[in-house]
């Protein structure tokens, strides 16, 4: 795990996309949420989705997890289609790492419980493993100390802190972020996406659903506009950000400069 730390390795151009979405469609009932989104994320790259509420930020993330069933399209985790009739998703889901916005850590178990659990009921891990590779992430993560403490002693930060470690005990593939600092207070955002800038740095391959645009500018290699159920426009942050093409991208930018989020 300590390699995340490092600086971020070189992809192979040849190397399979850790990530391939191809037609992807999802609908809630005559509610159609996603219209054949196409979307290849490369190895240790960090695509941020930005967009107004609604526009199927969060149902992207949840498909790719298959915490939804999609209606039509298909996804590739490294080459291997998740979507395909038959496939264990048990075992996909061991690959990618998915962290809300609401916590979703269990109170009654302390935090280094949290954080072994899966590893140990998942893989098989023995119980002084597992602890023992949780108590370096949370002293990466500036945690250590509150490794036997229960959630609701612990601050909104370093709850969703622990979420995240939580996530990579699993060692994902790939590392899904909802909107995670959108239920923290105003000065616990910054302790959070400090994490997530050492994970980018260190080569993760993220894909992260996030308001903070000043945060998705330092931190994506790409950002992806949604409007609609569907990508509009992508590119490089600072393309995005300083010369957007499409109007209603443009619309949505004023807004946040507007209010002043960027």
């Amino acid at each position: 795990m300590s390699g995340l730390a490092e600086a971020r390795p070189e992809s192979s151009a040849s190397a399979r996309p850790a990530l391939e979405i191809a037609g992807l469609w999802k609908s809630f009932g005559q509610l159609t949420v996603l219209r054949g989104v196409d979307l290849t994320v490369a190895e240790h790259e960090v695509v941020c989705l930005i967009g107004s509420s609604g526009c199927g930020k969060s149902t992207l993330l949840r498909c790719v997890n298959l915490l939804e069933p999609i209606d039509a399209g298909r996804i590739l985790v490294e080459g291997e289609e998740i979507t395909a009739p038959g496939v264990d998703v048990n075992r996909m889901r061991r690959r990618i790492g998915i962290v809300f916005q609401s916590f979703n850590l269990f109170p009654h178990m302390s935090v280094l419980r949290n954080v072994t659990l899966a590893p140990q009921k998942a893989t098989g891990k023995s119980r002084a493993r597992a602890e023992a590779d949780a108590t370096e992430l949370l002293e990466r993560f500036g945690l250590a100390d509150k490794r036997n403490e229960y959630p609701d002693r612990l601050s909104g930060g370093q709850q969703q802190r622990v979420a995240i470690v939580r996530a990579l005990a699993m060692a994902p593939d790939l590392l899904l972020l909802d909107e995670i600092t959108s239920a923290l207070d105003p000065e616990l955002v910054a302790e959070v996406l400090n994490v997530i800038r050492e994970l980018a740095r260190g080569g993760m391959t993220m894909v992260i659903a996030t308001h903070e645009m000043g945060f998705a500018r330092d931190v994506a290699s790409r950002v992806c506009f949604l409007d609609g159920g569907v990508i509009l426009e992508q590119g490089a942050p600072a393309d995005m950000f300083s010369h957007p093409r499409e109007a209603r991208t443009q619309q949505f930018l004023e807004r946040i400069i507007a209010a002043g989020r960027l």
